[in-house]
């Protein structure tokens, strides 16, 4: 994994995922449908091995993985937020989950998204980041936009949800937006 600096924000500490994070409440939100609704995650069965050959998965490479930890005591780690890094084109993109549900509606995600975000434009010295997310999910579509992301492009009817067929949207920022 590349060194992944401490980022921290107001409400937030951002912290290079650690073997204390890798415990049976991170496993269990994978395995919460309400919270991988809108994910791919919600597709498979997770497990202390799977989530431990994901977090080995960033070994020695040049992508990131956070732990997203709320200065807040009663909430704790709240979520991760990685990035998957294309060093030669100076890309990366980003995926969050938040997965403790007393976090949801408080900002927390759209804080530790701009967060990674001004670090990759910056320190990180990527020229663009990009995410993606189902047409349906309003609130990551709300935490893109807010960040300063904007929609480069879709795939129609790329998903199906609840039976039907749902558009995926992928958006970016540049460092010189």
């Amino acid at each position: 994994m590349a060194a992944a600096p401490t980022l921290t924000t107001k409400h937030l500490i951002l912290v290079p995922f650690a073997d204390q994070q890798l415990n049976e409440r991170y496993v269990g939100w994978l395995n919460d449908p309400e919270v991988v609704r809108y994910s791919e995650q919600r597709h498979r069965r997770h497990t202390r091995e799977s989530c431990r050959r994901f977090v080995s998965s960033f070994a020695g490479g040049p992508s990131h993985l956070w732990a997203i930890v709320a200065k807040d005591p009663d909430l704790g780690h709240i979520g991760n937020i990685n990035t998957d890094v294309d060093a030669p084109n100076r890309t990366a993109d980003v995926a969050i989950l938040i997965g403790e549900k007393k976090a949801w509606g408080r900002g927390l995600g759209a804080e530790a998204w701009t967060a990674v975000l001004d670090f990759l434009l910056g320190p990180g010295r990527m020229r663009k980041v990009t995410a993606g997310a189902m047409a349906e999910n309003k609130a990551m579509l709300g935490i893109m936009k807010k960040a300063g992301m904007a929609e480069e492009g879709r795939r129609r009817a790329q998903f199906i949800l609840d039976g039907r067929p749902v558009d995926a949207v992928f958006v970016a920022r540049f460092a010189d937006d």
